[in-house]
């Protein structure tokens, strides 16, 4: 049973994400569900709190009002059949929803328009309007226009980015399944249920990833990678089986069986956060020991001197992946040098800076402000 009562009953804003193996029947959207969801609701708005719904199940809404018995091949096919059933999806949410009074709302949202700031801030600011005047929204991918360069790449990642975004209490994710298991549950009988993650270590992420999804683009692979993030913005997040007539109402009564991540007390600030999960990276910079530790450990800025090599071609003031010599991933940042003049200063000490380029405007490649550590081991 999920206990971790503090969390629980201290959360006012709740994130709802709904994937599609809970949202799709055999060959259609479960609507049985988005009746049961919207009781659930309900009575979490009734009692005082906030909720924000993302939700899967255009791709299979559209199929069935098209009459197709699978998935197109061809990506703008599969364009059209999501936009034919984002109609169909919301028109039933907004059925459901009718039944207690309450008003739903519609926001279909790319990375691009989290990982620009001023729209990352009108997203915000139009979410807090909506929740402010008591309307549940409700949040997708914009499948008609999301191509690789500006896909979230599934709803588990959008659903704590959203989270993030509106600084959440809790994210809710509704799976087929009772949360994390040592193995996959529907294939092998020995598999143990783990109640609580405090920590998402490699062997929790080599776990979940031999648990795959039913259906849709994440599998429970992307869950924990979704709960690493909210983790660190001091969001805890519970997975739980969403096929469960009252899923979430035993949430919040402590009898859900699910695992419950525990976010980190030392969280990150918020514009950390959006620098280290809303910004696609443009290139990637890998140091030597030395500065791992000085960054790492000791929260220091990343000088020249420490910088081994130089991957990719990118700007000043653009945002960057971090590594250490054997490929770990440390962190990202914010560059004050462009590639090529960081491949030219790379190893050499600050004040050699303006020797070689002519100029020097910072000491640090990356300020300390700007540099976000997202290693957890």
């Amino acid at each position: 049973m999920i206990n971790n009562r503090e969390y629980i009953e201290n959360a006012r804003r709740i994130v709802i994400k709904l994937g599609s193996n809970v949202l799709t029947g055999k060959s259609d959207l479960n609507i049985s569900v988005i009746a049961s969801l919207s009781k659930q609701v309900n009575s979490l708005i009734e009692s005082g709190r906030q909720v924000i719904i993302v939700s899967s199940g255009a791709m299979a809404a559209g199929l069935r009002k098209m009459d197709l018995k699978k998935r197109p091949v061809l990506l703008p096919e599969r364009q059209a059949v999501a936009a034919v059933g984002q109609t169909r999806l919301i028109m039933e949410y907004d059925r459901a929803f009718s039944v207690y009074g309450r008003i739903v709302s519609q926001l279909l949202l790319t990375s691009e328009d989290l990982g620009e700031r001023k729209r990352y801030l009108n997203a915000r600011n139009t979410l807090n309007t909506l929740l402010s005047k008591n309307i549940i929204p409700i949040i997708n991918e914009n499948d008609t226009v999301s191509v690789e360069e500006i896909a979230f790449g599934d709803n588990d990642n959008l659903s704590a980015m959203v989270a993030m975004l509106m600084d959440a209490d809790l994210l809710i994710n509704l799976t087929d399944i009772d949360g994390v298991y040592t193995k996959d549950p529907r294939r092998f009988k020995d598999a143990v249920h783990i109640k609580v993650i405090d920590s998402i270590t490699e062997e929790i992420e080599k776990l979940a990833g031999d648990i795959p999804g039913a259906l849709g683009t994440g599998g429970m692979k992307s869950k924990i990678r979704a709960a690493k993030k909210v983790m660190m913005h001091g969001i805890p997040m519970i997975i739980t089986n969403g096929l469960l007539a009252h899923s979430i109402d035993e949430i919040f009564s402590f009898a859900a069986k699910g695992t419950f991540f525990v976010p980190l007390r030392d969280k990150i600030k918020s514009r950390k956060s959006w620098i280290a999960f809303n910004l696609k990276a443009k290139g990637s910079i890998v140091v030597d020991d030395g500065a791992r530790k000085a960054i790492v450990e000791n929260g220091k800025s990343l000088l020249p001197g420490g910088i081994v090599s130089v991957n990719d071609d990118f700007h000043m003031g653009e945002p960057v992946k971090v590594f250490d010599k054997n490929g770990t991933e440390l962190g990202s940042g914010l560059v004050n040098y462009s590639s090529a003049d960081i491949r030219r200063i790379a190893g050499r000490k600050t004040d050699e800076i303006k020797k070689i380029l002519g100029l020097k405007p910072y000491d640090e490649v990356v300020h300390r402000d700007n540099l976000v550590i997202t290693l957890t081991d």
